[in-house]
């Protein structure tokens, strides 16, 4: 059982989760005074949550850990540095970056497949940054008189959708533009051209303060206009709310220049992610075809990284020989580089060799503890031998420390669906269904927990205080999308 065969429809403007939106205020305030941190976190993770239906946000450990990783070392140095933000990764071929309300910023696979060098990458997420430290969207927000929140949270949606492209991108975006549009009034959100020289000066302060390299800003602005030279009218989400003009790339090369000029190498997991986004969004024949491509380029360390690259592919094209060859040299050259390790244990999870996979992902729980993709993996490998009491154990361990996500949710019913208990595996996968705003299969599972849940006052007891919320939020959604 996948949540993606599920996965929910509901319009971005119905999507506000544990969120009172009678008492909370007009959302176009640029000072902050009439919005409260506290209810500008809870409609930005009511945001976030309405993603999850809309597009497809990476739950890849490892991914996700490196964009917070990098997100983390820019706010640091950042006006606000003791603000919360998300980072997450959309698994979108555009060219996109989003900030969206509570500190959460987006970043399409696209846009980092795009990037040549970490500083890049970089110096979108400061941009990003900026404009929520400046408050830049409740200024845009404000400017478009005073919406209220269901308003703004569905033309930040129809933004965001109409970055997929396409003709069901424009479909999707249409549709959560419903009930902006039945006003009578067609509201935008881009920024300003002072939001945006501010967020670009600002973001060069925060990148050169994070040492990282200021120049390649314009740099990356510039290659992202010269890509789209040939598109005719079907510019880049990233372009159309942050329009790229001659002149503010002047502006910005002018400004990077008055920093000193020094070397910024890459990280080796900048280089390592990159190789395998490039793997997760293209056909595995072609990207083995790009690492063969690039066989013997760069340093050694970039060609050590195409190798990586190379037996992803092989892992999933079924040539587990040459991918287990590869990845056994990588992680006798790179000892501390828990990405080869892990992809060595699931080069043996494919091949079917789960008692050798479970061997290497036990060893590497000890020797990198916290690491969330080997525990998480070490878990399948586990629910594979059929072991499900030892994975239930290390998934209790590990969200004790960790806020689960839906993928974590799916792992845990799949565990006590090992284990024979049926009560505890449909209730986990009501969890997963409500964190993707699947309201209606949340309760239907919660239902299905009830009836197996016996006489256990415990799990009756959260089931019911469950049934409770969930049935009365869903309520409350049937009456806004009826009065829509």
């Amino acid at each position: 059982m996948t949540y993606g065969s599920l996965a929910f429809n509901y319009g971005i403007a119905n999507e506000v989760k544990d969120v009172n939106l009678n008492e909370l205020p007009d959302i176009g305030d640029p000072t902050g005074t009439l919005m409260t941190g506290q209810q500008e976190a809870e409609l930005g993770e009511a945001f976030y949550h309405s993603l999850f239906g809309q597009m497809q946000i990476s739950q890849d450990p490892e991914i996700t850990d490196y964009i917070q990783s990098l997100g983390s070392r820019l706010t640091i140095s950042s006006d606000t540095p003791s603000q919360k933000f998300t980072f997450f990764v959309v698994i979108e071929p555009t060219i996109n970056a989003f900030a969206g309300p509570g500190g959460y910023i987006g970043v399409n696979s696209g846009l980092i497949l795009l990037s040549e060098e970490e500083s890049e990458l970089a110096s979108v997420l400061a941009h990003e940054i900026s404009h929520v430290t400046q408050r830049h969207m409740f200024q845009s927000f404000q400017a478009a008189s005073r919406l209220s929140i269901p308003t703004a949270i569905a033309m930040l949606g129809a933004a965001l959708l109409g970055a997929k492209g396409g003709y069901n991108g424009a479909q999707a975006a249409q549709a959560a533009l419903m009930g902006v549009q039945a006003a009578g009034t067609q509201y935008q959100i881009n920024f300003t051209r002072d939001n945006e020289a501010e967020a670009d000066r600002v973001g060069m302060q925060i990148m050169s303060k994070s040492e990282f390299d200021p120049r390649a800003m314009p740099s990356f602005f510039e290659r992202m206009q010269q890509s789209t030279r040939f598109s005719g009218n079907h510019l880049p989400e990233f372009l159309l709310t942050h329009p790229v003009t001659v002149s503010r790339i002047s502006d910005t090369r002018d400004r990077a220049e008055k920093f000193t000029y020094k070397q910024y190498p890459d990280s080796l997991v900048y280089l390592i992610i990159k190789a395998k986004l490039r793997v997760m969004t293209t056909p595995p024949q072609e990207a083995f075809h790009h690492f063969q491509s690039m066989a013997g380029r760069g340093t050694m360390l970039q060609q050590d990284v195409n190798h990586y690259g190379l037996a992803l592919a092989a892992t999933k094209l079924g040539h587990h020989d040459v991918a287990r060859t590869t990845l056994q040299r990588l992680v006798m050259a790179h000892p501390q580089q828990s990405q080869f390790v892990n992809a060595l244990a699931d080069v043996e999870m494919h091949a079917k060799n789960y008692r050798k996979s479970v061997q290497i992902y036990e060893e590497a729980f000890h020797r990198f503890p916290g690491n969330e993709a080997m525990t998480l993996n070490y878990v399948r490998a586990l629910l594979n031998l059929n072991e499900a009491a030892k994975a239930r154990q290390i998934l209790h361990d590990y969200t004790r420390y960790h806020k689960p996500t839906p993928d974590v949710y799916e792992l845990m019913a799949e565990t006590y669906n090992k284990l024979g208990n049926e009560a505890e595996q449909h209730r986990y996968y009501a969890e997963g269904y409500h964190m993707l705003g699947n309201i209606k299969q949340a309760i239907l599972q919660l239902q299905l927990a009830k009836r197996s849940a016996g006489g256990d006052y415990y799990l009756n007891s959260v089931l019911d205080e469950r049934m409770q919320a969930w049935t009365a939020e869903d309520r409350e959604r049937s009456g806004k999308t009826n009065n829509n």
